[in-house]
């Protein structure tokens, strides 16, 4: 009766031996309770997430909780990673509900598929009441119960946006305003934001770093030094074997909610590499060498593609699932392990109260500069990393001995190319062949695996199948990966690959009405309201990210349709930008209108070799194209000399006579 043994997803397999009757989402589950007339629960969850787990064991478990849900619903399982569409349009529905969303969330729907209740986590009693309170309500007053569902639905459908009150942009200067405001959020003792928990958000961190070095505002390049050099000294990074958990639990980076995403991994990769090209910080490097090491050893298939997650929970000494079993570490344990260096140890890594968590347990942090430490013990700093360096191979060694977290092996489109393009910026910045060949192998997969000769994306890939037509996200984070690794190769292919898929997106998920692009195709499944994807999160929003490739395009191009579809797009936004928390990838955009940024066309047979040497300097105000033969790219065309090395510098859409000196052509780069 429970159907999840039939799926891929490790999420929907962790309930298939539940003795709940659960269904996969799909249209046969919905016209089950459209011929029964059955109310729907939809539980949605990840593998990764603690609480589902939690919710799992007290109540799906139960074979009381199941009679109450077997007798009257029909029950769905979903994994948010695998259908976004579905987890957004209802997770709108419960914060209108009620005022907060997470995960697990659950929510009850009328046979229709429209919402009339729901939460996030409940206890087993109160989960059964609940259920019981809405059946008989469905029994004896549907039409309350509709009537609810039609006023929940028209804020389910209402976008939030404001119109505009001018008739265009205003001048990007107008962002001084917003990122005055901004700034009081900020945590000036460790970075991100003065609350919690606290997650780390890369893209704001990205835009930032720009807009202070564009603007020339050291106090922001301050505090993403700050913020950057923190996360890194924080639990939240694990210093033994590389990789970043999804949030900290406290204002200082320590205690992390302990599930490790390839999304999180992948941006923090991209702007670890930004920070590195703009202070050759080596805390900057090992961040990211770190990452690698991790997301090659854990998360890595044979063919390239990118796994999804590492679960927070893991077995403990007792065989018992416990959140950071794996990551944690008692103070004899260390003794034993460390023997002489314990007392200089526990100064790196404060095993004292600082770095104390809780039952015995510690979670490595570091709060000072490794100089400062060496110096009061008058070492050499060279002699204390070098150590550092040792302590951490060590103690990876006896981790191994442990049980594992579990790792959802699932594997997203846009998920991988968020960690390709993350790969690619690392490329960019250190130049190591180790993280091209990584971008370029995941690319290959992408294309090859992901990529359907119709023309559309697939979301997800596990098995040797593909499965689920892909939604906006997936376009667009492949598509903006594929210009960076274009831009880092001067491989045509990469760019016409991204040109090709924008089309895709325009022709069948942009609706010329709202001029926003839809999150699921217009000719693919129709949930019970459209969703337009605005608001930057943890990730990027896809309409964002869409606007951002748009624009690079279309000045490549010479494409104003592009160029129109995505300031159109801005338009409409920036009335609405108020916390710029949620908006840090338009204000990208906006910036991108700022006089000082600049277009560069490298042309001729060696021009690959040259622009490795451009791309890593810190240039966010430039947009690099080039090509080591003839191109019909409108950018490029005739620019092309099978003899000379030639560099076009442009700024508003006028280029300066071209030169053949690198230093000059870098000189002209700079801001002035």
């Amino acid at each position: 009766m429970n159907e999840l043994h039939l799926e891929t997803s490790p999420y929907l397999l962790q309930h298939a031996g539940n003795p709940i009757y659960w269904k996969a989402w799909n249209e046969q589950s919905l016209q089950t309770a459209r011929d029964q007339n059955k109310l729907i629960i939809v539980s949605v969850g990840y593998s990764a997430c603690h609480w589902c787990h939690v919710m799992e064991h007290e109540s799906f478990e139960d074979n009381e909780v199941a009679a109450v849900m077997n007798s009257n619903f029909i029950a769905i399982k979903v994994d948010r990673e695998e259908r976004p569409d579905v987890d957004a349009v209802y997770m709108k529905a419960v914060q209108l509900m009620t005022g907060q969303g997470g995960w697990p969330m659950n929510v009850v729907l009328l046979p229709d598929g429209r919402p009339v209740w729901g939460g996030t986590y409940f206890r087993k009693n109160a989960w059964m009441e609940s259920l019981t309170q809405l059946q008989e309500l469905f029994e004896t007053e549907p039409e309350k119960m509709a009537d609810y569902a039609d006023k929940l639905m028209q804020g389910v459908s209402h976008s939030g946006l404001v119109n505009p009150t001018s008739d265009e942009i205003p001048n990007p200067g107008a962002i001084k305003a917003i990122a005055e405001k901004w700034a009081r959020s900020f945590d000036w003792e460790y970075g991100g934001y003065a609350r919690a928990p606290k997650f780390m958000l890369p893209n704001n961190y990205i835009f930032l770093q720009r807009y202070g070095y564009q603007t020339n505002t050291k106090e922001l390049l301050d505090f993403t030094d700050l913020t950057l050099t923190r996360m890194a000294w924080g639990g939240l990074f694990d210093t033994v074997g590389g990789g970043f958990s999804r949030y900290s639990v406290d204002m200082k980076w320590h205690v992390p909610h302990f599930e490790k995403m390839l999304y999180d991994n992948g941006q923090l990769m991209s702007l670890y590499a930004e920070g590195y090209k703009r202070t050759k910080n080596p805390l900057y490097k090992e961040v990211i060498e770190k990452t690698h090491f991790f997301v090659e050893t854990e998360l890595t298939t044979d063919a390239g593609a990118f796994y999804s997650a590492l679960d927070a929970d893991s077995l403990n000494l007792f065989g018992h699932l416990e959140e950071g079993a794996f990551y944690a570490w008692e103070k004899d344990d260390l003794k034993g392990l460390l023997e002489d260096d314990f007392s200089l140890f526990s100064e790196v890594f404060n095993v004292n109260e600082f770095g104390f968590w809780e039952d015995g347990r510690y979670v490595l942090i570091q709060n000072k500069p490794l100089e400062e430490i060496a110096m009061a013990a008058g070492i050499s700093a060279e002699a204390l990393q070098d150590k550092k360096t040792e302590w951490e191979q060590l103690l990876y060694a006896a981790r191994e001995l442990k049980a594992k977290p579990r790792l959802d092996d699932k594997i997203l489109t846009s998920w991988n190319a968020i960690m390709l393009k993350g790969y690619t910026d690392a490329y960019k910045a250190l130049g190591d062949d180790v993280y091209l060949n990584a971008a370029r192998r995941n690319a290959a997969f992408i294309t090859e695996q992901l990529w359907h000769p119709d023309g559309f994306l697939w979301r997800t890939y596990k098995n040797g199948t593909a499965k689920i037509n892909g939604f906006l996200e997936d376009y667009a984070h492949t598509a903006d990966a594929f210009i960076a690794l274009y831009q880092a190769t001067l491989e045509e292919k990469w760019i016409t690959f991204a040109k090709q898929l924008t089309d895709y997106c325009l022709e069948h998920f942009y609706d010329e009405k709202k001029r926003f692009f839809r999150f699921t195709a217009t000719d693919g499944e129709q949930l019970v309201a459209a969703h337009y994807e605005t608001e930057d999160n943890v990730i990027p929003a896809s309409n964002s990210v869409m606007a951002n490739v748009l624009y690079k395009l279309g000045l490549l191009y010479d494409n104003e349709y592009y160029e129109k579809v995505a300031l159109e797009m801005l338009y409409l936004m920036v009335p609405n930008i108020d916390y710029a928390s949620a908006y840090s990838n338009w204000l990208n955009l906006w910036l991108d209108l700022a006089a000082d940024n600049k277009e560069l066309a490298v042309c001729g047979v060696h021009a690959a070799q040259v622009i490795k040497e451009i791309n890593s300097h810190y240039l966010p105000h430039l947009l690099v194209a080039g090509s080591t033969a003839p191109s019909a790219m409108p950018f490029l065309k005739d620019r092309f000399a099978e003899n000379n090395l030639m560099f076009y510098v442009c700024q508003n859409k006028a280029c300066n006579l071209p030169t053949s000196s690198l230093s000059e052509a870098l000189q002209d780069l700079k801001l002035q």
